[in-house]
């Protein structure tokens, strides 16, 4: 397919064009970047190299690091970078590729929360045929399933921005290449390109979200058969997931489920997803989980007892 575009590169505005709101971004995304990282790939490194983390729940928490990382990743760097520059200039096909890597790990996050809501479900709500069901070898394919639906997804993104001509104004309000800014900037007729866009992205989180919300309700409802210490377990852990998906989705429906116009809240809308629900991954996934917390403290001394020999 070719480039169907005069625009060999756009200008990112970035969060602000103040110089000491600019510091202020470098150095509080800086912190938040450096925290995410080392949050996240401590989960990462623990469940790779721990035999007691093999069950599918730790499997999916793992996806879940992963993707989340790789989301932040696509993002992260450049406002961080972007924030010590008077001018940011990022090429047209940096701009794709970015477009793609954001919608690729931030579906597959999607995917992986649902994946991670339904073993909560058969865990709690089907006990008995939970190891029979949620088998490593169905995981496997859920996963793989994850991966083809979140590449196929980015791909359909691609495709839009590529059938947008291009040829005024380079100039994008965000401080990443997304196909919503991309729209206003083509020299044509967007209608049916952000219908499309609608029904792709906006259906997909907001069909998420409700299928999400949907199963917690149904599992809090499920709560009433257990004893007491085993409600408020399961009531701390689904009301902590809750909260992830809340900030996960709500922004997200926000910003993909309505027509092509940009608000000026869009950009901090934004950072909920792309910055701020990886960073609380760790935390709201992780910390309170007692496994975890073990299998990281073991790894951890036996690292700190080999390098002390």
């Amino acid at each position: 397919m070719q480039l169907n575009t005069n625009v060999t590169e756009f200008i990112l505005l970035g969060l602000t064009q103040v110089p000491v709101r600019k510091q202020i971004v470098f150095m509080t995304f800086l912190f938040f970047y450096l925290a995410m990282l080392l949050g996240n790939l401590m989960i990462i490194t623990t469940i790779k190299t721990s035999r007691a983390l093999g069950s599918p729940m730790y499997i999916f928490l793992f996806h879940l690091s992963l993707s989340g990382t790789c989301l932040s990743i696509s993002v992260a760097p450049r406002i961080i970078v972007d924030a010590l520059l008077k001018k940011n200039i990022i090429f047209f096909i940096e701009c794709l590729i970015q477009v793609f890597s954001m919608h690729l790990f931030g579906c597959l996050e999607i995917f992986i929360m649902i994946l991670m809501a339904v073993d909560h479900y058969m865990a709690i709500c089907k006990p008995l045929h939970y190891t029979t069901i949620m088998s490593l070898r169905v995981c496997a394919v859920l996963l793989a399933v994850a991966w083809v639906g979140s590449c196929v997804h980015s791909l359909a993104q691609i495709f839009l921005a590529l059938s947008l001509p291009y040829c005024g104004s380079n100039v994008i309000d965000h401080y990443f290449c997304d196909l919503e800014p991309l729209l206003e900037l083509a020299c044509t007729d967007t209608y049916v390109v952000n219908l499309l866009l609608v029904s792709n992205s906006g259906a997909i989180f907001t069909v998420s979200f409700f299928l999400l919300i949907f199963n917690y309700a149904v599992i809090l409802h499920s709560l009433r058969n257990h004893s007491a210490e085993g409600r408020r377990k399961a009531l701390s852990t689904c009301i902590s997931h809750i909260t992830v998906i809340v900030l996960f989705f709500i922004p997200c429906i926000f910003i993909y489920t309505r027509p092509a116009t940009t608000f000026p809240m869009d950009k901090m809308v934004a950072v909920f997803y792309t910055v701020g629900t990886p960073l609380l991954n760790p935390l709201i996934y992780t910390l309170r989980n007692a496994e975890v917390k073990n299998a990281m403290r073991k790894l951890w001394s036996k690292k700190l007892i080999s390098d002390l020999r």
